[in-house]
C-alpha cells in the first residue's frame, strides 16, 4: 500500500503543469471602492471565458485573505474589499499583494501581483501633544533643542516634508534634515539671546506639512520657560541602540539599558529618560526607568505582529536640556504558532455517482512562524475511498480514489493533520465531513392546502397582509425555496397586478390602495420552487379578502338636495301627535356597520314641534299642531354612519301647516307680488266657474231626456217646494236643474306662482226620492229639504271661494 502510494505520488508531481514564468502585474490606489477594476485578468493570462468556467478558475493566496474577487464571467479583477497600504505594507516602500490563480483540469497557476499605491490619507502626528522647553537666558544664538520629528504612515512624497513655526518669532526657527542611518531630525534653533527680565516664557506652535495634494498637517504646541546657567546639555553614549529579545519573553524582561552623561554639577547634571514609541502608540510594549535608563517589557511580544520595534528616548537634565537617541529592538523568532490549514474550495455533498479522481477539497497549510518552524508537512489518517495530492506549493487536493455508495456509507469523517518542523513540533489537525447526496426528488410543501388574507382598503401601498412558507424535504440548494406568482391560465382567473409575493421568505404585500366598493376579494396563485435542477415547483391558491372602511358618507335619495327650490310637505293643523309628515331617505356606499344610518333633527323652527325616527328617518309630529305654531317650518335632519369616525350628511325639509288643503293663498317659498296672486285666484276662479256650469247643464240635458222618454211625458217643468231655499237655489230647481254642489280641492306649490288642480270629485248629496215629483202639474206642491246657509258663507270676504267645511255645514233634510 505504501509503495503505491509513492507510485501515485510522483505520478503526479510529474503531471503538474509548470506555472507561468512572468507574473501578472498590477497596480491599484489604496482605498479603492470594492467593486473597483484592478485588470482584465483572463484577457493578460490568454483565457476565454468558457475556460474560466470549465477549469473552475479561483484566487488563492499565502496568508489565506482574498483582498481582490475574480469574475470568471467576465474575466475581471476587481476590488474585493478596503485596501489600507499602511495596515497591510505598513512603512514598506513597495506594498505588493501576490496570490495565484488557479485552473483545475489540467492544474495550472498564474502568478499575479497587484501593487497597492499610496495616497495621502494620513496626516503628520507628533509623538507629543506639548512639549516644554527650559531655555537658560544665557544660551547662544545657535542652540539646538531637539524635537520628535512627526510620523505620517504614508511613504513618498506624501510622507512629511516641511517644517514651520506658528505663530513666527524672532527667537526661534526650526531645522530639520536627516543624519547617518537616515534617521531624521527635528531642532528648534534660537536665533537671538533671550532675557528672562524681558519674557520669561513664550509659547507656539510647530507645523509638519506633509506633499500630497491636498496636504496635510499635525502641529505640536511648544512652551518654552527661560531659566539660568544651565550651559551642558546631556549626552548619549551613543546615536543608535539596538537590542534583540525573543518574542516569548515574560512581561518585566529587561531589553536593554541606555545612558547619558552630562558634566553639569548639581541639579542641572541630574538625568531623567523618557520613552516614546515611534508613531504615536499609546499601548507601547515598553517602558524605561527614568532613573536608570533600563527598559523592560510591560507584555509580551508577538514576532508575527511586528519583528521590529523603534523607540526614542529622551534624556533631560534638571536645568532643562535634554538629547534623544533612537532605540531598535528585533524581536526573534520561536516556534509558537501552530500550522494554518485554509480551505480554498470544498465540495460537500458529493453525488454517489461521482467519478474516482474528483477533487473533493483544495486547501493550503501555512505557519506564521520563520525557518525551520514555518515548514509544513500534510497527512491524511488512512482512508480507502480518499487521498491526499499535492498540488503546488504549499497546496494539496483531497481527491476520491474509488467509486462512493451512499447505501453503504452515507458521510465520510476525514482528518487532515499538519505539523511543522519546529522543536517542538507544532501540529494541526483539520476535519473534513463528506456527505453523499441524492438527486432532487421532492418538490416544496406548503403547510397549509390554500390561504386567506385580509386587507382594509385605502391600504398604504406595499403593506404586509399574510406569508405563504412551504418546506422542500431534500437539502441544500434542492431546499432552497423560492416564491414567486403564477400567471393564471383562462379568462376565469385575470392576472391580479395588485399583489406581490417576497422570493425570499414568502411575505405578502398589496401594492396599491384597494377600494372594497370596487374590489372585495381576489385570488392568486403563489408558487413555490426549489432550486434543484431540474427545479420542482408547488402552487397554492391566495385569497385576498378586503375588509371595509368607513369611507362613504351618507347620500341622502329624498328629499333631494339639489333640486332648487325645495318642495315642501303640507302638514294639516288638525294631525295628531305622531303623524308622518315626511321621510328622509338615505344610503351608504359602506358595508357592515359602517352602512348602518342613524337619523337627528338637527335644527328646526320649532325643535318641539317635530321628531325623526332614529333608525327610519320617518319625520312625524311630536304633538299636535297650535295656533301658535309658525305656517311654514323649517327643517335639517342629520343623518350619520356608525362608522369610526363617523361620517354625516344633512337633509333640509320645509312644512306648511294648513288649516285646509283647498285654501289656495299658501305661502311661497319664493316671495311673489300681490298683483300676481290676485290675477290667478282670479283665473282660477273663472276656470271653476266654468266647469261647474258646463257640468251642471250637460248633467241637467241628460236627466232631462232619460225621464222624457220613460214617463213619454211633455215637457213640463219641475217644480221644487223651496220655501226654504235661497232664491239661487229655487231658480235652478225651477229651469229643470237638480241641485248639487261640487268641491273642488285645489293645491298649490309653494315654490312658483303658477297653480294645478290637484284632484277634481264632486260630492253628489242623496236626496230621497219621495221628496221629487215627476209630471205632475203645476198645482201639485212638493216638499223640498231646506238648506241652511249661514251669513259667513254668503259674506262678501268668501266670494268665489267656498271651503270644505263650510259645503258639510250645507245638509239636505
Amino acid at each position: 500500500m505504501a509503495l503505491a502510494r509513492q507510485v501515485l505520488c510522483v505520478c503526479a508531481l510529474l503531471g503538474l503543469p509548470l506555472a507561468r514564468a512572468e507574473p501578472i502585474r498590477y497596480s491599484v490606489a489604496e482605498e479603492a471602492e470594492s467593486g473597483s477594476l484592478v485588470g482584465e485578468l483572463a484577457e493578460d493570462a490568454g483565457l476565454t471565458p468558457a475556460q474560466l468556467s470549465a477549469r473552475r478558475a479561483r484566487l488563492v493566496s499565502e496568508d489565506g485573505r482574498q483582498h481582490f474577487r475574480f469574475e470568471p464571467a467576465s474575466g475581471r479583477l476587481v476590488v474585493a474589499g478596503r485596501l489600507d497600504r499602511e495596515q497591510l505594507c505598513a512603512q514598506s516602500d513597495t506594498c505588493m499583494l501576490p496570490f495565484e490563480l488557479l485552473l483545475s483540469n489540467p492544474l495550472q497557476f498564474f502568478r499575479v501581483e497587484v501593487t497597492v499605491n499610496d495616497i495621502n490619507d494620513h496626516s503628520p502626528v507628533f509623538p507629543e501633544e506639548r512639549v516644554t522647553f527650559d531655555i537658560p537666558e544665557t544660551s547662544e544664538p545657535g542652540s539646538r533643542f531637539p524635537l520628535e520629528v512627526a510620523r505620517d504612515l504614508d511613504i513618498g512624497s506624501n510622507t512629511v516634508q516641511a517644517y514651520s513655526i506658528s505663530p513666527e518669532n524672532k527667537y526661534f526657527t526650526v531645522s530639520y534634515g536627516s543624519r547617518a542611518y537616515g534617521d531624521k531630525y527635528l531642532e528648534l534653533v534660537l536665533e537671538k539671546e533671550l532675557d528672562r527680565e524681558e519674557q520669561s516664557e513664550m509659547g507656539f506652535s510647530v507645523i509638519a506639512v506633509d506633499g500630497g495634494s491636498p496636504p496635510r498637517s499635525g502641529n505640536i504646541e511648544i512652551s518654552i520657560i527661560i531659566l539660568d546657567v544651565n550651559d551642558n546639555a546631556p549626552i548619549f553614549t551613543q546615536e543608535r541602540y539596538v537590542g534583540k529579545i525573543l518574542e516569548n519573553m515574560p512581561e518585566g524582561s529587561v531589553v536593554l539599558t541606555v545612558r547619558a552623561s552630562d558634566p553639569d554639577a548639581g541639579v542641572n547634571g541630574d538625568i531623567t529618560y523618557q520613552l516614546s514609541q515611534a508613531g504615536g502608540q499609546s499601548d507601547s510594549a515598553f517602558v524605561i526607568d527614568p532613573t536608570t535608563g533600563e527598559i523592560k517589557l510591560t507584555k509580551p511580544l508577538d514576532f508575527e505582529e511586528a519583528d521590529t520595534h523603534e523607540l526614542s528616548v529622551r534624556a533631560k537634565d534638571g536645568g532643562g536640556l535634554s538629547a534623544i537617541c533612537k532605540l531598535l529592538v528585533e524581536v526573534v523568532d520561536v516556534n509558537d504558532n501552530a500550522p494554518e490549514l485554509v480551505v480554498s474550495s470544498f465540495s460537500s455533498p458529493l453525488p454517489e455517482n461521482t467519478v474516482p479522481g474528483t477533487v473533493v477539497a483544495l486547501f493550503t497549510v501555512r505557519d506564521r512562524d520563520s525557518g525551520a518552524n514555518g515548514k509544513i508537512s500534510c497527512a491524511l489518517q488512512d482512508q480507502l475511498f480518499f487521498s491526499l495530492r499535492p498540488a503546488y506549493k504549499n497546496y494539496y487536493e483531497l481527491v476520491t480514489v474509488s467509486a462512493l455508495d451512499r447505501e453503504e456509507t452515507p458521510q465520510y469523517i476525514l482528518s487532515v493533520t499538519a505539523a511543522d518542523a519546529g522543536s517542538p513540533p507544532l501540529t494541526t489537525t483539520h476535519t473534513f465531513t463528506v456527505d453523499i447526496s441524492d438527486v432532487n426528488d421532492n418538490a416544496p410543501v406548503f403547510n397549509q392546502t390554500s390561504y386567506t388574507m385580509y386587507v382594509r382598503e385605502n391600504n398604504v401601498p406595499t403593506v404586509f397582509v399574510g406569508a405563504v412558507s412551504a418546506a422542500d424535504a431534500d437539502v441544500g440548494l434542492n431546499a432552497k425555496v423560492t416564491y414567486s406568482l403564477a400567471a393564471e391560465q383562462g379568462p376565469e382567473r385575470p392576472w391580479c397586478s395588485c399583489m406581490s409575493v417576497n422570493s425570499e421568505n414568502g411575505h405578502v404585500f398589496v401594492l396599491r390602495p384597494l377600494d372594497y366598493e370596487h374590489l372585495r376579494q381576489t385570488e392568486v396563485t403563489v408558487s413555490a420552487s426549489d432550486a434543484g435542477s431540474p427545479p420542482l415547483r408547488a402552487n397554492v391558491t391566495v385569497r385576498l379578502v378586503v375588509l371595509d372602511e368607513n369611507d362613504n358618507a351618507p347620500l341622502v335619495l329624498y328629499p333631494a338636495q339639489e333640486s332648487s327650490p325645495a318642495s315642501s310637505e303640507l302638514v294639516p293643523v288638525s294631525a295628531e301627535a305622531g303623524y308622518l309628515v315626511s321621510k328622509v331617505v338615505a344610503v351608504d356606499a359602506d358595508s357592515g356597520q359602517n352602512s348602518w344610518l342613524s337619523y337627528h333633527l338637527l335644527r328646526a323652527s320649532d325643535p318641539g314641534l317635530f321628531s325623526v325616527g332614529l333608525q327610519s328617518g320617518e319625520v312625524r309630529l311630536r304633538r299636535p299642531v297650535t295656533e301658535r305654531d309658525s305656517v311654514k317650518q323649517k327643517l335639517v335632519v342629520l343623518v350619520r354612519d356608525n362608522g369610526k369616525p363617523p361620517l354625516s350628511a344633512t337633509a333640509a325639509l320645509s312644512a306648511l301647516l294648513l288649516k285646509d288643503f283647498s285654501d289656495v293663498r299658501l305661502p311661497h317659498s319664493s316671495p311673489a307680488s300681490e298683483d300676481q296672486a290676485a290675477s290667478l285666484t282670479t283665473y282660477l276662479i273663472i276656470a271653476l266657474v266654468f266647469v261647474s256650469l258646463l257640468f251642471l247643464i250637460s248633467t241637467a240635458v241628460l236627466v232631462a231626456c232619460k225621464v222624457c222618454r220613460r214617463k213619454e211625458l211633455k215637457a213640463g217643468p219641475v217644480l221644487y217646494a223651496a220655501d226654504t231655499l235661497q232664491s239661487g237655489l229655487a231658480d235652478a230647481a225651477a229651469a229643470g236643474s237638480l241641485p248639487r254642489a261640487y268641491c273642488y280641492e285645489i293645491s298649490l306649490t309653494t315654490g312658483s306662482g303658477n297653480s294645478e288642480f290637484r284632484f277634481l270629485k264632486p260630492i253628489l248629496p242623496s236626496l230621497p226620492p219621495q221628496h221629487c215629483a215627476v209630471g205632475q202639474g203645476p198645482d201639485e206642491e212638493q216638499d223640498f229639504p231646506g238648506v241652511p246657509v249661514s251669513s259667513e258663507d254668503m259674506a262678501p270676504d268668501n266670494a268665489g271661494t267656498l271651503s270644505a267645511g263650510q259645503f258639510n255645514a250645507l245638509s239636505f233634510d
